[in-house]
């Protein structure tokens, strides 16, 4: 048996279903609402797969905060001073023209995003080129990006608006759209311009909604007095209370001032310097067998170093606080780093229901395509019954016409071969007994026997004028009309179904899916559904119908066979069996006089005998029975029909569960997450 253990390994391999263990947290989470939506029942979309990744970076990317204000509040300057470097261009006029991403990076590096979609990447030194709204060339480029190896940056990025009063009104726009999504906000303005009437609007326009998330920060408190902030701060805490979850004064100045000389950044610009020369200089001498060339200019970085540790630092640390920038810092971990953790989680979880009810509109957009055929078949079903009905009732009346027109022959040769029975004398001898005195006699006694006058028949109905024959024909006429009319109608009932069926389609063979998250094969597949509806439904209808036309024709056939023999030899065969009544009769009476009569056929015996003849009785059941062959085939294709009518109905019912199943499945993924 050992050898069918590795074919148990493998079956259990394949077919074992495996949990998978989700890590904790919302990554986790989203991890398992993604792999439910994108599997493969679903026929996920590329686009959803990627907005979910989008989502799992998003949780794992660091807590936004927006530097946002009026133009000239000193916002590059901030954040250079949260950031211990001169990176962002400042300026007396206004140049921040872009939104700039800060995030973390192992080297100092810029990235433009352009509008197309392109990326480049650019040296830090550069960014005042691409920040400054004096140059022209902005208009292509959406955001940038800047990394810095900076610890604060793990964990925070910052957002660096144009501000709210650009002179640009899609920058403008930006602003505002970056606000709403970050998870804090800083608002920078001078402290001699806070509280003004203009900076009021702007708050009352654009910043009503954020005050659970958003700071204010007075810049250049280093410029007044204590009482001057103190006041200002508690003006600007009462007047704008709504906008801001507190007011903080600050000196970004002094913030950078005394962060710039920390011994920490200082340190790490001399490593980096001391690292940019030697590259520098290993480039120069390619081919080296020792570092010699690099000696002294590493003794001056170690002893720039070994200042920088004896530094007294004293009036640096007095300059950080005088700053007041660590209460910028408190309030971004105490306060803001909690609400956007709580806040990212909602308005993820918030995208993952909203993802999901999504797809389950578009499935009940696709559920709607079945509904509206299933509506076409139903709410049709009862007019092309009474159709059907139609058929029988008018087609039944002309049918009658059809009889009555070959009544009308059979009275027509019956009245004029009845009319051609001719009274003729004959004679018959009879022999009398005599008296006792006188002998037998023989006795010629005259009496009058019938002759039909077939010549005379033949030619009033067939020969003259053509009488009988030219009625035939109108009633054959009539009937292959019939047949030709009832074969149409019983096609326009098709084309009644066609028609409803193709107006449905029409639009659905068209239809395209409304959000871009959602399934293109789930809305491939209803297309393809729709364009080819005449072989998923109309076929089997359409087949059904022909059945019904092919029994008519059959019975028309029949019908038409029926009337196909000789009138002239079913009028003869007619004639010769009165001929031959009347012969026998004469016998019959010349031998028994007393007993029997010359027979004389009346026009009703004619009548009868020539329909017998004509096989009148089939052909009477065929057009005016109430179960005739119309109503037999009309009640044949209502069955039919009414048991096709179940079955399409069911079958586009069993298409759409497949998606109610589905809408199920997304509403529980949905009530998991």
């Amino acid at each position: 048996m050992k050898f069918l253990e590795p074919f148990v390994a493998e079956y259990k391999e394949v077919y074992t279903v495996k949990k998978v263990a989700y890590e904790e947290g919302l990554v986790g989470d989203i991890r398992k609402t993604k792999d439910a939506l994108l599997d493969p029942k679903f026929l996920p979309s590329v686009q959803l797969e990627s907005i979910l990744n989008k989502l799992i970076r998003r949780a794992r990317y660091p807590m936004e905060i927006a530097i946002t204000g009026q133009f000239s509040s000193g916002k590059s300057t901030f954040l250079n001073a949260l950031l211990s470097r001169n990176i962002l261009p400042t300026g007396i006029t206004p140049v921040t023209s872009k939104v700039n991403f800060i995030n973390y990076g192992d080297e100092y590096k810029l990235k433009i995003t352009y509008k197309s979609g392109a990326e480049e990447y650019h040296s830090i030194d550069h960014i005042s080129a691409f920040t400054d709204q004096r140059e022209s060339d902005m208009d292509e480029i959406r955001y940038l990006t800047l990394y810095a190896p900076m610890d604060i940056l793990k964990d925070i990025t910052f957002v660096d608006t144009p501000g709210l009063n650009s002179q640009s009104q899609s920058d403008t726009d930006t602003t505002r759209k970056v606000l709403r999504d970050v998870g804090g906000i800083i608002w920078l303005t001078l402290i001699d311009n806070a509280g003004k009437m203009s900076e009021a609007e702007v708050l009352e326009e654009y910043m009503e909604h954020f005050k659970n998330k958003s700071l204010c920060v007075l810049n250049q408190k280093d410029k007044f007095s204590d009482e001057q902030i103190q006041t200002t701060t508690k003006y600007v805490s009462e007047k704008f209370g709504k906008f801001f979850a507190e007011v903080i004064p600050i000196s970004a100045k002094q913030a950078l001032d005394s962060r710039a000389h920390q011994k920490r950044v200082l340190l790490e610009d001399t490593f980096e310097h001391i690292t940019k020369e030697f590259k520098s200089e290993l480039n120069k001498n390619i081919e080296v067998d020792s570092l010699d060339f690099f000696q002294s200019k590493f003794a001056t970085y170690q002893k720039q170093i070994k200042e920088i540790k004896t530094k007294d630092i004293s009036n640096d640390m007095k300059q950080m606080k005088d700053s007041n920038i660590q209460e910028v810092l408190s309030f971004i971990e105490n306060i803001i780093r909690p609400q956007a953790a709580e806040s990212k989680e909602f308005a993820i979880k918030k995208d993952l229901k909203g993802l999901c009810e999504i797809l389950n509109k578009e499935y009940t957009t696709i559920i709607g395509v079945y509904d509206s055929l299933i509506d076409i078949l139903k709410v049709n079903e009862s007019p092309i019954m009474e159709a059907f009905d139609n058929i029988h009732t008018r087609y039944s009346k002309e049918l009658l016409n059809v009889f009555t027109s070959l009544e009308a022959i059979m009275d027509k040769i019956s009245n004029e071969t009845f009319k051609n029975v001719k009274r003729v004398p004959a004679t018959r001898y009879e022999e009398t007994k005599g008296s006792f005195l006188s002998s037998d006699k023989i006795e010629k006694v005259e009496y009058d026997t019938f002759w039909i006058d077939s010549d005379a028949v033949y030619k009033n109905l067939f020969y003259d004028d053509q009488t009988i024959e030219k009625m035939f024909k109108r009633s054959i006429k009539m009937l292959k009309q019939i047949e030709t009319n009832s074969d149409e109608a019983f096609r326009n009932i098709y084309r009644l179904l066609k028609n409803e069926v193709r107006k449905w389609q029409e639009p659905y063979e068209k239809i395209k899916k409304h959000r871009e998250v959602s399934s293109d094969l789930e809305f491939s597949n209803t297309r393809h559904f729709a364009a080819k509806i005449y072989e998923h439904l109309l076929k089997i209808y359409h087949r059904a119908i022909l059945e019904n036309i092919s029994a008519l024709r059959k019975k028309f056939a029949y019908f038409n066979g029926a009337l196909s023999y000789s009138n002239m030899q079913v009028t003869q065969a007619t004639i010769a069996h009165f001929e031959q009544q009347i012969a026998e009769s004469i016998e019959l009476y010349e031998k028994e006089p007393s007993k029997f009569s010359v027979y004389h056929p009346r026009e009703d015996e004619i009548l009868t005998k020539l329909k017998a003849n004509f096989g009148f009785e089939r052909i009477e059941d065929f057009l005016t029975s109430k179960r005739n062959y119309l109503f037999k085939i009309v009640k044949y294709s209502k069955e039919q029909y009414t048991q096709i009518n179940k079955e399409s109905i069911e079958f586009v019912e069993e298409r759409k569960k497949d998606y109610l199943a589905k809408i199920i499945d997304v509403e529980k993924i949905k009530e998991e997450i």
